[in-house]
């Protein structure tokens, strides 16, 4: 078993305060960036957009992220403390609420640069789960979306947030391997050049594993908010019209099925 004492303050400096949470947010956000230059260079798209790009979507993303939490997981809460929805410090982001951000935001970029933004969606969604890694490792040093309790040998005993001892599935780590093997499948399949760039096949393949996963895992977390009466959790209501949408689409272009 495995214990987790982890201050998620990795430095104070007078008011000056460091999380591990924010560091691995701009080290996820600066390896999707340099791997972005690396892919843009190889499709002779100008490197220095990569930059341009990147505050569009933190900001779409960051902005998605919160009113997700605040539409999806608490609406009461929040609306009765409107003040709090913008204390992202104090925790509360939507992965779901993310990836809507991140792509409205990409559509907003794309009217305005006036790009190929078909070619451009299959080329940045790549190494995207790269950041999401990088996230639940993140959420894993602050001691939260922890997992269900387990008497499994790889269990986590939560101690900032345990009240007694307790061992916990690491549903972050979890999401974070799952992330990298998603980068792991895409890259592979960018490498040997099994589509091409430009029809929607990344995206899409990056949606339905993604999504996916963040299913699957949903049965091994805990939560604050549980779901009366459904069998489904919030987290998994919520993927399931991009698992729908991808599957769809992906069946409609004969990847899943030949003979459809």
């Amino acid at each position: 078993m495995i214990t987790n004492s982890i201050d998620p303050i990795l430095l104070q400096i007078g008011f000056l305060t460091i999380r591990w949470y924010g560091l691995f947010l701009v080290l996820g956000i600066l390896s999707v960036v340099l791997f972005w230059k690396k892919l843009f260079k190889e499709n002779k798209i100008p490197q220095d957009l990569s930059y341009d790009l990147a505050m569009w979507l933190v900001l779409g993303g960051t902005l998605g992220a919160r009113l997700g939490e605040v539409f999806f997981y608490e609406p009461e809460w929040y609306f009765s403390h409107p003040i709090e929805i913008l204390f992202l410090h104090h925790g509360g982001l939507s992965s779901h609420g993310m990836a809507i951000g991140l792509l409205l935001s990409f559509a907003v970029y794309t009217k305005v640069k006036k790009i190929a933004w078909k070619k451009w969606l299959d080329i940045i969604i790549i190494p995207m789960s790269i950041l999401f890694a990088f996230i639940r490792l993140g959420n894993y040093f602050n001691s939260e979306i922890v997992g269900r309790i387990t008497n499994v040998p790889w269990g986590v005993y939560f101690e900032r947030i345990e009240t007694s001892v307790v061992f916990r599935h690491p549903s972050q780590i979890y999401e974070l391997f799952l992330a990298l093997g998603i980068f792991g499948i895409l890259y592979f399949i960018y490498r040997k050049r099994v589509f091409s760039l430009g029809k929607l096949y990344y995206f899409h393949i990056f949606i339905l594993l993604y999504f996916s996963t963040r299913f699957f895992v949903e049965y091994f977390k805990e939560y604050k908010v549980l779901e009366t009466g459904s069998f489904f959790t919030i987290g998994q209501w919520l993927s399931l019209p991009f698992i729908t949408w991808s599957v769809t689409w992906l069946i409609k272009e004969k990847l899943l099925y030949k003979n459809i």
